[in-house]
């Protein structure tokens, strides 16, 4: 059995897209697979009681200035310079979250996260307009009549919220969470909190 990394994942977030790329680079350089597994971000920090670092943060002098420093610094390391911060952000990603899981019940929920998360942090999609979200969806060579569906129905809309409190009652209380599992059943999975914690994601795996 391959190791893996498990990425608790919400398009909503702008660390998911700026860890997915450095991290599928990750994967494919340690032979480990990837998975995603979607949650509402708003409902984790409900359960958490947890807050976007912009709203948390607000009233310590400096502190978000200082993040999005290191937020530019990771994005000149990694290369990051199709990154544009949604003009609509924050947004509400329950739609595209739900569509996720259904696509991820078919097996192409990498592909799904893949695709909409290039069209959402880099070209602006307008998550306002569902027509806009159905062509994206489209380009990206998935059903989109059938995820809108989908997305509406109970099984769907109940299998995110079981995501969430799962990602929640394991240890996670934002994004990007990661789990490392090494192969065997047997084997713990070991959580990673941020984006710079890759290359310690990267020494767990190479432990396997």
């Amino acid at each position: 059995m391959a190791n893996r990394v498990e990425l608790i994942f919400d398009f909503v977030s702008p660390n998911a897209y700026l860890v997915w790329w450095p991290l599928r680079d990750l994967v494919r350089r340690t032979g480990a697979e990837l998975d995603v597994t979607p949650v509402f971000l708003g409902g984790m920090h409900k359960l958490t009681g947890n807050a976007p670092p912009v709203i948390r943060d607000a009233e310590v002098k400096g502190k978000t200035e200082y993040a999005m420093l290191e937020m530019q610094r990771f994005i000149s390391r990694h290369n990051l310079k199709d990154f544009r911060l949604h003009p609509q952000f924050p947004f509400n990603s329950i739609t595209l979250q739900r569509m996720l899981y259904a696509a991820d019940e078919d097996g192409r929920g990498v592909q799904f996260a893949e695709e909409m998360t290039k069209a959402i942090w880099e070209e602006g999609l307008d998550i306002a307009d569902p027509e806009a979200i159905g062509a994206a969806v489209t380009a990206a060579g998935f059903d989109a009549q059938d995820l809108f569906e989908r997305a509406q129905s109970d099984a769907v809309k109940q299998g995110l919220i079981a995501n969430t409190d799962r990602a929640v009652e394991r240890g996670a209380f934002g994004i990007p969470t990661m789990f490392v599992s090494q192969g065997g059943a047997d084997h713990r999975a070991e959580m990673f909190f941020g984006k710079e914690r890759l290359d310690q994601v990267e020494e767990e795996l190479e432990r396997g």
